[in-house]
């Protein structure tokens, strides 16, 4: 983490209570890289808990040793959160008060915690939050790109032909109506090779952004197209934390031809001609009764 902030913020006396809080679980925004960003209230949270759930304790060690704060720090991560989730329930019935932390930014977004608190609720505990920093939502707003609809889809798979059906899904998708700011996470070794599979899944033009390091000293929001950005870190060599925004598909028409053959594959499957319209109305994006009055033309030909 790099540390811009001048002055740390106010103390909190230890053990004083945000106002709202009670016992159970609490989730606790961090931090995505200025020290500063860490609020009042997360400060007073993390002070008054019995434990403090964390990825990796030397990080959210620093932080607190950062803003004097000492408390208990129990690792819970992807590979122990199954085993620590019954004792961390435990805890949380005996009335402790416990926060859980990711090494940056927003609990469960990309990060442990969600089996954790699915079943404190399950289980009938009290859960809470303090919001704060969140690298998808401050990418999105810097993208330049439409802020609302957007859909966080975190990191993409690894391997190409896992990450190809993945966004050949959610081509389709697009194709049946949705537009919206897509947002997803990458590391800097795969920023490249991720931008030329988003190139060729959604077309060399689609508007986007990388947004790397915010928050930090080295902090940049580079816009363009997919295509563009794709070809600039083939060159460039990225660094940090990263967060990709691509923008809305833009409004697809079906041709002619592509409408008939549509509607006449889903008549020949068996569809009626209301079910056929209704179908590949929601397809195309085309308004319903034009689709439906080429569909009744062509079922009268059958």
């Amino acid at each position: 983490m790099t540390e811009l902030a001048s002055d740390p913020p106010d103390p909190v006396p230890a053990g004083t209570l945000p106002a709202g809080m009670s016992t159970g679980l609490t989730l606790v925004a961090t931090p995505i890289g200025n020290l500063g960003d860490l609020s009042p209230r997360a400060l007073a949270t993390l002070r008054s808990a019995a434990v403090v759930l964390c990825e990796d304790t030397r990080v959210t060690g620093a932080m607190l040793a950062r803003h004097g704060v000492s408390v208990t720090m129990v690792p819970l991560h992807e590979h122990n959160e199954d085993d620590q989730t019954p004792r961390i329930l435990d805890r949380l019935r005996a009335g402790e008060r416990v926060a859980l932390v990711s090494d940056a930014g927003t609990p469960l977004v990309s990060d442990p915690g969600y089996r954790l608190v699915r079943a404190a609720i399950a289980a009938g505990l009290p859960v809470g939050a303090i919001p704060g920093p969140n690298a998808a939502v401050m990418a999105l707003t810097l993208s330049g790109l439409p802020p609302h609809p957007f859909l966080f889809l975190g990191f993409l798979p690894v391997k190409a032909g896992p990450r190809a059906a993945e966004l050949a899904r959610l081509r389709a998708v697009e194709r049946a109506g949705l537009a919206a700011s897509l947002i997803f996470y990458e590391a800097p070794h795969r920023l490249a090779e991720t931008l030329a599979a988003l190139a060729e899944a959604f077309g060399p033009e689609r508007p986007a952004a990388v947004a790397r390091e915010l928050t930090k000293r080295f902090e940049e929001v580079r816009r363009g197209d997919l295509g563009s950005l794709a070809g600039y870190y083939g060159r460039e060599a990225a660094r940090g934390e990263i967060a990709i925004v691509v923008g809305p598909a833009p409004a697809e028409t079906a041709g002619a031809a592509e409408l008939d053959k549509s509607l006449r594959n889903a008549l020949a499957s068996g569809m009626s001609v209301r079910d056929a319209a209704a179908a590949v109305a929601a397809a195309t994006g085309l308004p319903r009764k034009q689709v439906y009055a080429l569909a009744l033309r062509i079922g009268t030909e059958r």
